[in-house]
């Protein structure tokens, strides 16, 4: 029957008590007639009662447990208005035991029907739990006693009331609405939550899952928010905690709602005993819940680690940007939260289920599928000997967190997951899950290969980039004489020590070559056995030097600039830092390249300019060549490319791009995205790319080395022909 609450051996409620499946008939009739009613104290529970559990564990056949109750929807929006469904619609626990439903999990069949499944196949279907009322003893083990009185005389305001508040809560961060019923489906909801935690933990079912509301994981220990009430999962937790204590000491709390759960976070972050892992959008504390009115609070960032003894206990894997989805969700699974996971080793999982991070959840943003949950759920089924409660919590489309809970059912129910192809990982995931790991490996084992802790070090430690910058200064001063051309700048780091060599008397040289690259590449075999890496293993990669010695040895002034990937703050301790971004490079490359024009270039004597441009620094011959009125001063672009292919033109001279496809040579790897597809290989032929090249090798060194022969001859004709760099005549 759709959206009704029917028992299977007339309980109000649901389901009772675990239905043992005996071994006789007579211990059978035995069971049913005890009732069983799960929320029974111990001292209560017959022997008869506990008789069928017993058996059913003798067989391996404990079923999965369900906990769901209609009066939970009663807590509805006072302040109805003129739209009023809130995206906390009462609908949303009604659509996901409809699915249950329609997906065979639940039984709806008759009473006579109900015997035989139960005496001979007790885990087809999933069992029904009892949701009752939450005592105030519970809820104050994680909330004070005035949270607890606030939230209760709601049900004695009058529904004008209820209103006025409704719209004054549904502000900023607090984020909530309230009714008449809230108090009364908040009880509900949390006492459906602790009991299905219990029957887990207790044994008498294999795993559970809660449908329940409304949610928990926002509201703060003394005030409500985000749609949450009571906490519902600290609840239970604590429960377990203090009424089991020899089997259920240690919990994880696993928390894949898209947005983070600052309640629980917050109710155990001292505590070693609880280790709470989410899966969250943080975007730099942009994204709800955002950042406290209280700095001395901590947020979702991947840097609050927990407190205290709770230290490590804490996991924040904060994803910058909404849009994640399969591959950024599972990654995650298998980088950070199963290795910590399995190295905590609890003994109960609750997974603090919203699926807003669900495709087509549009408040959440993002793209995880029902198998991915299928996925996470079974790997979080190899914890704590299987024990797992399931406990909803978020999640705004229908369908979305249907399908969603049904593929999490199914798992608990020990259908495998589908077999998916699993998507390319976010660039900027990966990096995240990096910087994840390199937090918390002072606290876990498992987070410590390939990890550095650069603090140990102190004064002594120093970045290996600019270490290598002052190394290739070395080299070619004793080759060539060349020496630091100085750059004036509001700031001075040591990135920037040696960034341009020039060979001496430069600035009288009829011909210059300036170029402009990324710092060598590094290449290291580290030890398999302890990740170390000794430097007789690691090696140097720098193509840029024969070219630097074909020019010097053809009477070149020669100007080198490396661009290096991040600038090195004397502040900064960071093990791993990331590159720096494009609007970032773009603004140290414009300063550099324009301030080397401005200054010095465009001042010089030199009849025959080339310019060449390796990796990401190539950006600077576009910047150049866009900004100053430079061309008619250079004779030839020679250009290497492994990442972004950048166009050149100019609104205020039309033939700019007609010049550099005459002018340019623009080698692009072979394995560059532009050649598997065939628009996009014919797009960058235009002249706006320049004289585009398909190399047949990868990478940037194995190109230089490459086509040096044909750059050398391109260059020579160039000199050959004189400055031609100034032809107007039409491209053939």
């Amino acid at each position: 029957m759709e959206g009704e609450d029917q028992s299977m051996v007339d309980a109000p409620n649901g389901f009772d008590e675990p239905h043992g499946a005996p071994a006789t008939g007579q211990d059978f009739d035995n069971s049913i007639k005890n009732g069983m009613n799960v929320d029974m104290d111990d001292s209560e529970e017959s022997t008869d009662t506990d008789e069928p559990i017993k058996l059913m564990r003798k067989r391996g056949l404990l079923p999965t447990g369900c906990c769901y109750d209609d009066r939970m929807k009663l807590h509805a929006n006072a302040d109805f208005g003129p739209a009023p469904h809130h995206p906390e619609d009462p609908r949303r626990i009604e659509e996901i035991m409809k699915m249950f439903k329609k997906g065979g999990l639940v039984f709806a069949g008759s009473d006579t029907e109900l015997f035989d499944i139960l005496r001979e196949a007790p885990t087809k279907f999933m069992w029904r739990i009892p949701a009752r009322p939450a005592t105030k003893q519970e809820i104050c083990t994680v909330h004070t006693p005035d949270h607890y009185d606030w939230v209760q005389s709601l049900s004695e305001m009058s529904t004008k009331e209820l209103r006025v508040l409704s719209h004054n809560l549904d502000q900023g961060r607090t984020s909530l609405y309230v009714g008449g019923m809230s108090y009364e489906a908040a009880l509900l909801s949390a006492g459906g939550c602790v009991e299905t935690c219990k029957n887990v933990a207790s044994g008498k079912v294999k795993n559970a899952f809660a449908i329940i509301r409304p949610p928990g994981h926002h509201a703060e220990y003394d005030t409500p928010m985000g749609f949450c009430l009571f906490n519902n999962v600290p609840i239970a937790a604590k429960v377990c905690q203090n009424e089991y204590p020899d089997i259920c000491r240690k919990i994880l709390i696993l928390d894949w709602d898209v947005h983070h759960g600052n309640g629980v976070q917050n109710m155990f972050y001292d505590d070693p005993n609880i280790l709470y892992i989410s899966l969250h959008v943080y975007e730099n504390g942009n994204f709800y819940p955002g950042k406290p009115d209280n700095p001395m609070i901590p947020d979702g960032d991947i840097d609050k680690v927990g407190d205290g003894p709770g230290q490590g206990k804490n996991v924040n894997i904060g994803w910058p940007s909404q849009g994640m989805g399969d591959g950024e969700y599972l990654a995650a699974f298998q980088k950070i939260v199963m290795p910590i996971a399995q190295e905590f080793n609890p003994d109960m999982v609750i997974i603090s289920a919203g699926f807003d991070a669900a495709d087509g959840d549009e408040l959440g943003g993002c793209f995880v599928t029902p198998d991915c949950y299928a996925h996470m759920t079974y790997m979080l089924m190899s914890l704590a000997a299987g024990k797992v409660a399931v406990c909803l919590e978020g999640g705004y489309n229908l369908k979305a967190i249907s399908d969603s809970a049904l593929a999490v059912a199914r798992t608990l129910m020990g259908e495998p997951p589908p077999k998916m192809e699993i998507p390319p990982l976010n660039r900027e995931a990966a990096r995240l899950l990096a910087r994840v790991q390199a937090v918390q490996a002072p606290y876990w084992e498992c987070m410590r290969p390939g990890i550095i802790n650069v603090h140990e070090a102190g004064d002594n430690a120093r970045r290996l980039h600019d270490v290598i910058r002052s190394h290739q200064r070395q080299i070619l001063s004793e080759k060539y004489a060349m020496v630091p051309l100085f750059i004036q700048r509001e700031y001075l780091f040591k990135s920037f020590e040696n960034q341009v060599l020039v060979t001496p008397g430069i600035q009288v040289k009829r011909r210059v070559l300036f170029v402009m690259h990324d710092p060598p590449e590094l290449k290291a075999m580290p030890d398999v056995t302890d990740n170390t890496v000794d430097p007789h293993n690691g090696f140097v990669l720098d193509g840029v030097t024969s070219y630097i010695d074909w020019a010097y040895k053809n009477d070149f002034g020669i100007m080198d600039a490396n661009i290096p990937h991040y600038i090195t703050h004397p502040e900064d301790f960071e093990s791993f830092t990331p590159r720096a971004n494009e609007k970032t490079l773009q603004r140290q490359i414009q300063e550099l390249v324009c301030y080397i024009w401005d200054n010095y270039l465009q001042l010089y004597d030199v009849e025959q300019l080339f310019l060449v441009g390796v990796g990401n620094a190539y950006l600077g011959v576009k910047i150049l060549l866009t900004n100053r009125e430079s061309k008619d001063r250079i004779s030839g672009v020679v250009n290497f490319v492994t990442g972004s292919l950048r166009p050149i033109k100019s609104e205020v001279d039309p033939e700019l791009s007609s010049w550099y496809k005459r002018n340019s040579l623009v080698y692009v790897t072979n394995d560059h995205a532009c050649w598997g597809d065939p628009d996009l290989a014919k797009k960058v032929l235009k002249k706006r790319f320049g004289g585009v090249v398909k190399s047949p090798v990868v990478g940037l060194n194995h190109m230089m080395e490459a086509h040096a022969k044909d750059v050398f001859q391109f260059i020579s004709e160039k000199l050959a022909a004189g400055r031609s760099g100034n032809t107007t005549q039409d491209e053939t």
